[in-house]
């Protein structure tokens, strides 16, 4: 039996021998791949940018990798006055009795629908016919289906405050209001109500901007009234239509620094002033223009974008006084469109009020902050022709001199005006642009 009990002793001896033989090459194996492994992620790594230990460069923590702040840009589009003249009303009427405006807007709509916000100022009101019969000129009461073309036309933005906002009264100063909110046109300017803003703060891909808009008004026989175009306003208007005296301008830096301020705390990166100002048919700004947009520019507004004179005024770059920062100041858009015509205008027959711009620049942000990254300007011609019930006017973006007969085949007299009507804005405009560009290190186009 001893010698039997030994014999099973070897047997298991050679068993555990054999079974510690593949533990340890199967150990082997393993740290052999672990190895390998290894070798093959930290030569990844190192590929990556990090070093040869597998730490990344930089000193930077592979577990909190850094931020980067992606550039954004958000590019705005105004343009000058949309009016609607008696002559454009009765070429709109339709034999149903209705008004189709859409002639005006069928060549700019791309150029509207293309900027991520486009701008027009409204010289006119949606009075209704509760104001009266529809009329141009000297009160503007228009078709509500003027509001239909422009919301169809891409204008995404209307500014309202002119010396025309109160043509047919408060009623249709709050109806015009009702009117834009009922189609879905933002505006700003004029309110229906005080709880409504007396400005905007719009959000263009992470990009805020804010917008006021404001007009002057004219003197009166009553102290402490308002007054536009000589009426008085209703007392109940006062606080519904953004304005300022050319009498008492402090009043209106205190009110514009306060709204700066306070666009400036609702994150607003940018300052964009709109300013009905200046003298009619003047191709030049006057004395009150450069005063106001020289203070405006030291409050830190940093473009003002101008209307009224219903020409086109040149472009400048304003320093404020502390050298800290600069304003790019459009002084006037002029007409978008019209029946302003150079054979009607004995007080301008240059042919200047049958011009406008696009002028549209474009913003960047990063994690530097927001700047002025590239200012367009696009000449515009408004073109009055035969057509529907009377005369149709269409607007013409003018990209070279030629474009009536080139991209537009006008017929010859057609083309060349919009040919004379190029190099009418081009002579008033290029100088600001081009010192805007060696000033700020922005792109500049001018078509």
């Amino acid at each position: 039996m001893a010698k039997k009990r030994s014999k099973r002793q070897k047997a298991i001896i050679k068993r555990r021998i054999f079974l510690s033989c593949c533990v340890a090459v199967l150990a082997a194996v393993i740290v052999l791949v672990a190895f390998s492994v290894n070798a093959l992620l930290k030569a990844g790594r190192a590929k990556d940018g990090g070093d040869a230990s597998g730490s990344p460069q930089n000193g930077s923590s592979s577990e909190t990798p850094s931020t980067v702040i992606p550039e954004t840009y958000a590019t705005v589009l105004s343009t000058g006055d949309i009016m609607v003249h008696s002559t454009q009303l009765d070429g709109a009427k339709t034999s149903s009795g209705d008004y189709d405006f859409s002639a005006f807007f069928k060549e700019t709509a791309p150029y509207f629908a293309a900027a991520d916000l486009s701008v027009a100022n409204l010289e006119v009101t949606f009075g209704g016919t509760e104001s009266g019969v529809f009329s141009g000129y000297p009160v503007f009461n228009t078709p509500d289906s003027l509001a239909d073309a422009i919301k169809t036309s891409g204008l995404n933005l209307l500014i309202t405050s002119n010396n025309h906002s109160y043509d047919t009264g408060l009623f249709g100063l709050k109806r015009t209001a009702q009117i834009l909110k009922q189609k879905g046109i933002e505006f700003t300017g004029t309110r229906e109500s005080e709880t409504d803003p007396a400005y905007l703060i719009k959000e263009i891909n992470g990009i805020k901007i804010g917008i006021a808009d404001f007009t002057y008004e004219t003197s009166g026989q009553t102290p402490g009234r308002k007054y536009l175009n000589g009426a008085i306003i209703a007392e109940e208007a006062n606080n519904l239509i953004n304005s300022f005296s050319y009498d008492d301008l402090d009043a209106f830096y205190a009110q514009a620094a306060n709204m700066i301020t306070e666009m400036k705390s609702g994150g607003a990166d940018y300052i964009l002033f709109y300013m009905h100002w200046g003298n009619e048919y003047q191709t030049s700004p006057n004395t009150w223009q450069k005063t106001i947009a020289q203070q405006l520019s030291n409050l830190g507004v940093n473009m003002i974008i101008g209307s009224h004179p219903h020409v086109v005024q040149p472009v400048e770059l304003i320093y404020s006084e502390d050298g800290e920062s600069t304003t790019v100041c459009l002084y006037s858009t002029g007409n978008y469109v019209s029946n302003q015509r150079q054979e009607l205008m004995d007080s301008c027959p240059s042919g200047h009020t049958e011009d406008g711009v696009l002028f549209s620049f474009t913003l960047k942000k990063d994690a530097d902050g927001t700047v002025l990254s590239d200012l367009d300007l696009i000449p515009t011609w408004v073109n009055k022709y035969r057509g529907g019930s009377g005369y149709q006017y269409t607007v013409y973006p003018l990209e070279s001199a030629d474009s009536g007969s080139s991209k537009y085949a006008l017929d010859s007299a057609a083309a060349d005006k919009a040919a004379k009507s190029y190099e009418r804005t081009k002579a008033i405009v290029a100088e600001g642009l081009t010192e805007c560009q060696q000033a700020i290190g922005c792109e500049i186009t001018f078509k």
